[in-house]
């Protein structure tokens, strides 16, 4: 599964990225986390999910309607920090939302 994480301007979804990608190896899930800026995501052909920053949320509604003509599942993350986000509870986020996509 491809996930991409977007923020404003790349910094917050790094981050995050890092965290991801620790939970999906302690689950021995295959996942490619790559990190973005909300300006960068041109395209989401192969975009499993996108995971956005919740600050970035009044730009949802674009992006889901973007996204349903790809599959791509969009979610967004936990009005918290980046440094308190807990990289399990995002990745449980990401995989429920792609099983509700589907």
């Amino acid at each position: 599964m491809r996930i991409v994480v977007v923020c404003g301007a790349g910094a917050s979804s790094t981050f995050v990225a890092v965290k991801l990608r620790s939970a999906a190896r302690s689950r021995g899930a295959d996942v490619e986390v790559q990190p973005g800026s909300a300006s960068q995501l041109e395209s989401l052909a192969g975009v499993d999910v996108v995971l956005v920053g919740a600050h970035l949320e009044y730009a949802v509604p674009a992006l889901r309607e973007r996204a349903a003509a790809t599959g791509t599942a969009v979610a967004v993350l936990p009005p918290v920090s980046p440094a308190a986000l807990d990289g399990e509870r995002a990745l449980d986020l990401a995989l429920n939302a792609r099983a509700t996509t589907l």
